[in-house]
């Protein structure tokens, strides 16, 4: 069997382990990835064994990944450490940045290291949005309310993420921190300039490209800037990302079955437009007859070996040195102190 580059699609799969409609479209030249959900996990033994199920399915490079950021956003539960909302980090960085650091690193470092045992390339994290109080989907899966705040916790995280081996993809450019409304649900719109947008939500993604290896940008449409949201826009992904900063990483779509994008236009087409506006990978998540159309789309490219380079800096790298259990005990109990001290109940 000819090894295939990958393509420009990531799409998921519906439960524990593989149908063969789900070999069929891993194996398509116009997938090269794969999202994990809650609904694919019943264990770790199942979740290694699906993975490798996954693994054997394609003839060349396939990424793996999940949303994993903690908080609400943990896809794997029982088996894996419970990792509290970021938000408990920027509070205690406003009393000891040092300790928020270092135990942020530390954290990430565990976060690969769970997926990595399981065979998962990279999580969707971390959330570099601007907790400006005003978004509940954001909401404490930010990291602090200050441009400085975030940027010195991400990069604590982004740290920990490569000590494990795994890369970092900051998310949801340009800012998604400044908006109200939940893109899942419909429009989210932004009506400051760009000069404004620049100036502060951006600022993050800014100063930590050199830090990641991808860019996830949101379903935010900011009016004066582009009529379509960021994971459409040429003039975001192209011109700005690509051009004005100079990002050579991988840019990773925001998950293309939410409302804010399938108000405008299918997945397939969205796909098409967010593959033409600079994206690498597109996910195409949550319909089955969507995935099959995107696949069928000819105006999305096969496996292109002018950017596999990108996508493939999101596989895994050895990790430099292997966490002991020791030391992974010592980071959970830590977390077990940073929810306590918080008010936070979610056990750690």
């Amino acid at each position: 069997m000819t090894q295939m580059d990958p393509g420009p699609l990531m799409i998921d799969v519906d439960g524990f382990e593989l149908t063969a409609e789900d070999r069929e479209l891993l194996a398509h030249p116009r997938v090269g990835g794969l999202v994990l959900f809650t609904r694919n996990y019943q264990n770790l033994a199942q979740l290694q064994q699906l993975t490798a199920q996954i693994r054997a399915a394609r003839s060349g490079p396939l990424l793996i990944a999940v949303d994993h950021e903690g908080g609400r956003v943990q896809r794997f539960r029982e088996g894996f450490t419970a990792i509290p909302p970021m938000r408990l980090f920027g509070e205690l960085f406003d009393t000891d940045p040092d300790r928020a650091t270092d135990l942020l690193s530390q954290t990430c470092e565990v976060i690969a290291s769970e997926l990595s045992a399981c065979d998962i390339d990279f999580s969707f994290a971390p959330c570099v949005d601007i907790d400006h109080t005003v978004s509940s989907v954001i909401g404490d899966r930010a990291l602090h309310g200050s441009v400085d705040g975030v940027v010195a916790l991400a990069r604590a995280a982004l740290s920990g993420f490569r000590h494990g081996g795994m890369a970092g993809v900051i998310k949801h450019f340009p800012g998604h921190g400044s908006v109200e409304n939940d893109t899942h649900h419909g429009f989210a719109l932004d009506n400051r300039s760009y000069a404004d947008v620049a100036a502060s939500d951006m600022q993050p993604f800014v100063q930590l490209l050199n830090d990641a290896a991808a860019v996830m940008p949101g379903h935010v449409i900011y009016q004066q800037v582009d009529d379509r949201p960021a994971t459409l826009s040429a003039h975001w992904q192209s011109e700005v990302l690509r051009g004005e900063l100079g990002f050579t990483g991988a840019i990773v779509s925001d998950d293309l079955s939410m409302r804010a994008a399938t108000d405008i236009a299918s997945q397939s087409d969205n796909a098409v437009t967010a593959v033409a506006a600079g994206t690498d990978l597109a996910l195409i998540c949550n319909d089955r007859a969507a995935a099959i159309a995107a696949t069928d789309n000819d105006q999305l490219p096969v496996g292109d070996s002018t950017q596999v380079t990108r996508r493939l800096s999101l596989r895994r790298a050895p990790a430099k040195v292997r966490l002991s259990d020791s030391d992974h005990q010592l980071v959970c109990a830590r977390l077990q102190d940073l929810a306590a001290q918080s008010g936070n109940l979610r056990s750690a």
